[in-house]
């Protein structure tokens, strides 16, 4: 049995784009590194629309952010200078550290009008020894993800390492980010290797030990479980999880080991020391004025995270 089923909640981070939140979760902020996960659309809006999605400028530190499409395209800039459209089945890994600011911006009206966008969005914290890093970004193409399909199930791996496949993405910390489809009947085991394990429906139904889960659910496992995916239909589930790092705070977008931090990083964003993106420095997100309310890692109070990245 799992140790909690999480059950997505909605968010809105931009006019016209609404997501479902997984984590963080209450009861349950982190599985293994992953202290974010949203799962957006599908989504078709008519072109006249389309600037109503974007996220405009803002700013992170202390994590990792993880954009992966199962459809549409987003156009990524950074404060590093990079202008990166991403496609289905790319990975876009951008490592804030001591701070880097993005934007995502939706941009081909054609590429609605012939798909829906379908993307999730992940941050993976950063070890202590790596939160204040110069910041990076990566993009890596569907050929550098560990592919396998075998009895039913297709899986590509999108970060890490499980199942004897391994993504030439690269990360910080032991961790497992996985796409799976699996065929009706068809079953799969979690990997053993991991600490922390989850398991979030996208598409379709599975029964594990004998219940069902459906679209909009993570199950969270640890090491010492052991069950088994069975799917009932069709079926689309993303698997993560890894190394727990400790206690993180984690405040609008910012992820720190440490309180003060996020408070330095509220000022500097405050007042304008973190620079724009070189190619979309027009506008940005305000800083929410929302103070911590708790002491407690866990409890404290923060406003929704600008994401999608």
């Amino acid at each position: 049995m799992p140790e909690i089923v999480i059950k997505a909640r909605e968010a809105k981070i931009s006019e016209q784009m609404m997501v479902r939140r997984i984590l963080p979760f209450r009861k349950r902020r982190m599985v293994g590194p992953f202290i974010f996960m949203d799962h957006a659309g599908p989504v078709s809006i008519q072109p006249q629309e389309m600037t109503k999605m974007d996220v405009l400028p803002h700013p992170h530190i202390g994590l990792s952010t993880v954009t992966y499409l199962f459809s549409g395209q987003v156009t990524h800039r950074d404060s590093l200078g990079v202008e990166q459209i991403i496609r289905p089945f790319e990975v876009n890994w951008m490592t804030a550290g001591k701070g880097i600011t993005h934007s995502e911006r939706f941009e081909d009206p054609e590429v609605l009008a012939k798909s829906s966008l379908e993307m999730f969005q992940t941050w993976v914290a950063l070890p202590k020894e790596y939160e204040e890093m110069n910041p990076e970004f990566d993009n890596y193409k569907p050929e550098e993800l560990g592919t396998h399909t075998d009895s039913g199930i297709w899986m590509k791996m999108i970060a890490g390492h499980a199942y004897g496949l391994k993504s030439n993405v690269k990360t910080l910390s032991p961790l497992f980010y996985c796409h799976v489809k699996m065929e009706p009947e068809s079953k799969l085991d979690l990997p053993k290797e991991h600490e922390e394990k989850g398991v979030y429906v996208a598409k379709g139904s599975i029964e594990v030990d004998g219940y069902v889960y459906n679209p909009g659910q993570m199950l969270v496992f640890s090491k010492s479980d052991t069950p088994v995916i069975k799917a009932l239909k069709p079926s689309t589930i993303m698997l993560l999880g890894g190394e727990p790092l400790g206690e993180r705070y984690i405040w609008w977008n910012f992820v720190s080991s440490s309180k003060e931090r996020i408070e330095q990083a509220k000022a500097d964003w405050r007042a304008g020391r973190m620079i724009l993106p070189q190619y979309d420095n027009e506008e940005y997100v305000p800083l929410p004025e929302v103070k911590f309310q708790k002491s407690n890692k866990s409890e404290a109070e923060s406003p929704e995270p600008q994401a999608l990245s």
